[in-house]
């Protein structure tokens, strides 16, 4: 008979964080889809489309965002640093798509190139947001 220990396995995020947290990546992706199809074509809906991708994933992320912030005041002094830097990404994610969606907001055939440029630069920092809270970058369970 071996014997077994129990090991206790840290959460990196709260469930309900993790969940806000899922909202941005495949919402901007979609935007910045949507702006290479407009791109490609010059069908203005693809435009539209975009806009309400990117208002969905600002609503959604503005939570998260909120979220990190109360997290952060939550979080003890030798966690802090890693959490400011978690904050910091999320909170620029949600500014520049708060940028690209000004952008998004001229006339259709007025937003190229930056609207592209925009939401890819969007796409990759809710792609690093993620990967730092899903892995626990965020200070190991401190966001609970």
């Amino acid at each position: 008979m071996s014997a077994t220990s129990a090991s206790i396995l840290s959460r990196p995020v709260h469930p309900l964080h993790a969940i806000l947290l899922a909202f941005p990546l495949p919402l901007f992706l979609g935007a910045l889809l949507a702006d290479l199809a407009y791109w490609k074509t010059f069908q203005m809906q693809w435009a539209n489309f975009a806009s309400w991708l990117i208002a969905g994933a600002l609503l959604i992320g503005g939570f998260a965002l909120l979220w990190a912030l109360i997290g952060l005041f939550r979080v003890g002094a030798g966690r802090r640093r890693n959490a400011a830097l978690y904050f910091v990404v999320l909170l620029a994610m949600w500014g520049l798509g708060l940028v690209n969606a000004l952008v998004h907001a001229k006339d259709a055939f007025a937003i190229m190139p930056e609207a592209l440029v925009l939401s890819a630069v969007v796409t990759l920092l809710a792609l690093v947001a993620a990967w730092m809270g899903y892995s626990g970058f965020s200070s190991r369970g401190a966001i609970r």
